[in-house]
């Protein structure tokens, strides 16, 4: 595998970015320079387009088998250097040593279930209303795919849109996010290099949102766009998309609920709670966001929640360890900073933490919060928990789909029912009873509702998202068009 990550790739080559200004990609903890890529412009995008879609017409028409081998051998590529790529999540993404692990774990299983779609491109036969027809449909690869990879779980989040892409006989051409456009992208290009992926079919452009971020949704060439990220960015992508009548796959925000019922086990969801919160330091999409604990058992949860919270060990994310490490720059630690101090003023009491040293906020707890506060109104995305007390079973649901978004959630309860009734009641692309929210297995659906985004990925949903159908019918026998026709002809 390819290390040396200062040039973009394109069309099998890696070229230096035509544009003027470097990307300067620096670790998050230490403030040491990484690498310096120079950068892509609209130039270099339209060629990765360009070879994108030559490719991409003789790879929908190899065979089945052809392209599993690819997807398994990526799969041996990153086996056989999970050391050097876990290294670069931590280094490169503020990646705690446990979680770049488990997301190289997932992106592995990602592989695997892509590894079956090849074979699973399948068609059907229907019967006709006309007599002598047949009716076929048959399942196609959409042409080319952008792809818009995030900084919190880079390795994941693009590999996700990557393989099943790449399986479904796409091309794709990758813009991975200016903080991480290694593991984001570049690594990818080395992983499928070695695996033996014809020229042509993955591109990678690192450059600017402010240079390309436009140009890569609005190019002429892809039928879909690939997106994780937040939700204003999600819209202006929506908005060009759909002006051009592009399809996209979009998994945006969230404001996710975690529902504490009076009946619950209390070790049980403090033990899902913690882990929901400051796994990855809260910088996940589905990490929890508000913490609504029946009244009766609020302070006994608190109580509880807080001691442990301050036993997370917090700082060098290189040491295997750490439990929560920094940030991904200093203007996310500052935002956050900013709406804890909003919300005390607002009359919540800060219990623990709220402290930061460089990019690392240390773990923080705050009770009694309401649901109209900053930190409940806002996505925290950093390792801040807020607990908000609730009286009645109507009253927490009408408080978690208070806000526009609706990704993922939990609700804990003794009573199984109790917990699914409300679970159905939660507007929401993905919910847990007895657990927490941060859940995504390659074969299940994933994706949110409301403004949390379109689309599913994963498993037999995302192979719908990147390929479409066709129907073809045939007429066996001479149809008749009855008054259409002159009969009169000999």
């Amino acid at each position: 595998m390819k290390t040396d990550f200062s040039k973009i790739y394109i069309n099998g080559e890696w070229i230096t970015g035509s544009s003027d200004s470097q990307m300067r990609n620096t670790n998050p903890f230490t403030g040491e320079e990484l690498a310096i890529t120079q950068a892509a412009d609209k130039n270099d995008l339209d060629a990765a387009y360009k070879a994108a879609a030559e490719a991409q017409v003789s790879w929908a028409k190899e065979l089945p088998q052809t392209k599993r081998a690819v997807i398994e051998k990526a799969q041996e590529v990153m086996l056989e250097n999970k050391e050097l790529i876990v290294d670069w999540l931590i280094k490169e993404a503020g990646s705690t040593f446990i979680k770049a692990t488990v997301e190289f774990g997932a992106s592995i299983n990602i592989l695997k279930e892509a590894a079956t779609f090849p074979y699973r491109m399948e068609g059907k036969i229907l019967p006709s209303q006309q007599a002598g027809k047949e009716n076929r449909v048959y399942r196609n690869p959409l042409g080319v795919i952008g792809i818009i990879s995030p900084w919190n779980f880079p390795l994941h989040l693009a590999i996700r849109s990557i393989a099943p892409a790449i399986a479904t006989g796409n091309a794709v051409v990758i813009k991975p996010a200016t903080d991480t456009p290694i593991t984001g992208g570049l690594l990818f290009a080395s992983i499928f290099e070695a695996a033996g992926l014809p020229k042509g079919l993955l591109n990678v452009v690192v450059g600017r949102g402010s240079e390309i971020g436009d140009d890569i949704v609005k190019h002429p060439t892809p039928r879909l766009i690939s997106f994780t990220g937040s939700t204003p960015v999600g819209k202006r992508i929506g908005e060009l998309a759909g002006g051009a009548l592009k399809k996209t796959a979009l998994e945006l925000g969230g404001n996710n609920n975690f529902i504490v019922l009076n009946d619950a086990n209390i070790d049980q969801a403090v033990d899902s709670a913690l882990f929901g919160k400051f796994y990855h330091q809260g910088q996940i999409c589905m990490a929890i966001n508000r913490i609504f604990v029946h009244e009766d058992i609020y302070d006994e949860f608190a109580e509880q929640f807080i001691a442990r919270a301050g036993k997370i060990k917090f700082g060098n994310p290189a040491e295997q360890d750490t439990q929560v490490g920094p940030l991904i720059n200093r203007d996310q630690v500052d935002r956050i900073l900013k709406d804890i101090d909003a919300t005390v003023e607002q009359g919540a009491k800060l219990r623990l933490g709220g402290n930061a040293d460089g990019n690392v906020l240390e773990p923080t707890v705050l009770t009694g919060v309401t649901n109209e506060m900053p930190l409940a109104e806002n996505e925290i995305f950093g390792p801040v928990a807020i607990l908000i007390p609730f009286k009645t079973d109507e009253e927490v649901i009408d408080m978690a789909n208070a806000y526009p978004f609706g990704l993922s959630g939990a609700v804990h309860s003794s009573n199984i029912d109790r917990g699914t009734n409300i679970a159905h009641q939660i507007e929401t692309g993905m919910i847990h009873v007895n657990d927490q929210s941060v859940n995504d297995e390659a074969h299940m659906p994933f994706g949110g509702e409301k403004e949390s985004g379109l689309g599913r990925f994963n498993g037999e949903w995302v192979l719908e998202e990147f390929t479409t159908l066709k129907w073809l019918s045939v007429q066996h026998q001479r149809r008749q068009y009855g008054a259409f026709v002159d009969n009169t002809k000999e």
